[in-house]
């Protein structure tokens, strides 16, 4: 079992930043993947970043490239995002995802095993 928890939202103005964090517990040994996503009011969840741990490799959507950045430390068994020029559109519950196997749609949240409870971030115009 992996226990996710997500902090660091806030509310900020166009253009602001924030980084927010997803600490692992329990079974956080090996590979696998983890991600960010996000849900905004009356729509479905998004993938926002993804991450393969053993390859180190990470996917942007298309919506934060450029703006966001995604981070693992291994040291911490934390997750990072660094969100930058956030825009009202970003307004949205953040929670991280991770699962011990990476196959399947990883764009998808519901074909991740552990989910974090979210955090809020606002964004104002």
């Amino acid at each position: 079992q992996v226990q996710l928890v997500e902090s660091g939202g806030g509310t900020v103005q166009a253009g602001g930043s924030l980084r927010l964090s997803c600490t692992a517990s329990g079974d956080t040994a090996g590979s696998g993947c983890m991600g960010w996503f996000r849900q905004a009011p009356g729509k479905g969840p998004e993938g926002v970043a993804l991450l393969y741990r053993d390859s180190g490799e990470i996917y942007y959507a298309d919506s934060v490239k450029g703006r966001f950045t995604m981070s693992w430390d291994n040291a911490k068994n934390t997750l990072y995002l660094q969100m930058i020029n956030l825009k009202p559109e970003d307004t949205a519950t953040y929670y991280c995802a991770g699962d011990h196997q990476c196959g399947g749609n990883i764009w998808d949240v519901t074909r991740f095993r552990y989910r974090g409870q979210g955090t809020q971030v606002t964004v104002s115009s």
